[in-house]
């Protein structure tokens, strides 16, 4: 039985002050917790609605009634399991692949797709300026698919990063090289902007190589979102 006060601690943790404080995260759906059992993150309690779901047994695992997941799920229609995990301590940063960069996104399916990508690309490392959306966030991780567990994220100062390093630094603008005549070296960063701004002028200062993406269509769309531009550049890197 899922007491009170477990209920008021579960839901305080949809809010990135208490994830922060307690160094928790609370993931739902039967795959992605999944996942994350899977991986090197430290589970610290699993609730479910029946005890053969996840094909699992442990002192962390609590069967609850539906009703009492509905109390504590921040989803409108609970999937049977919700799961609250140890946010990991980031890694150092590894620049002997590429890195993305992300100055300033806010957008919670845009963070998480991109952290997908970051996984389908094979790109291990990812740095985000502090005033970007937490990874940790309900509905990033929802969109990351259980990626979230195989991306080194790291939250700074971006404009520090970006001057100090020794591998190129390129960024996503839509007056830049056209991607496809761009020859990519073995390293380097990405650094994608705000969703409505693009890249800070801050940023854009440290920043060694201007790429961006042709429009082959009419000029009456003003920019691609930033998680699709993030899958294109991707792409290129990795191809070439």
């Amino acid at each position: 039985m899922v007491v009170k006060s477990q209920i008021k601690f579960i839901k305080n943790l949809q809010q990135k002050k208490y994830r922060t404080q307690n160094r928790l995260f609370v993931v739902e759906g039967i795959k992605a917790v999944r996942e994350l059992l899977n991986s090197t993150i430290k589970v610290h309690k699993i609730y479910v609605t029946d005890s053969s779901v996840l094909g699992l047994s442990g002192d962390f695992i609590e069967v609850i009634s539906e009703g009492e997941l509905k109390k504590i799920s921040g989803l409108a229609t609970p999937n049977k399991v919700l799961g609250v995990f140890h946010i990991p301590v980031p890694r150092p940063l590894d620049f002997s692949d590429w890195v993305i960069a992300l100055d300033d996104v806010r957008d919670p399916g845009n963070m998480g797709t991109i952290i997908r990508l970051c996984d389908w690309f094979g790109v291990k490392n990812l740095i985000c300026s502090s005033n970007s959306v937490d990874c940790y966030n309900p509905k990033v991780l929802q969109a990351t698919m259980g990626s979230i567990s195989r991306v080194n994220i790291v939250y700074g100062d971006l404009q520090k990063v970006l001057s100090k390093s020794e591998v190129p630094v390129y960024g996503a603008f839509m007056d830049g090289t056209v991607v496809y005549k761009e020859e990519f070296s073995k390293s380097g960063i990405l650094v994608m902007g705000n969703e409505a701004n693009g890249v800070s002028e801050a940023i854009e200062a440290v920043i060694g190589k201007k790429i961006s993406i042709p429009q082959f269509g009419t000029k009456t769309t003003e920019s691609l979102n930033v998680a699709t531009a993030t899958a294109i550049l991707l792409n290129e890197i990795r191809r070439g």
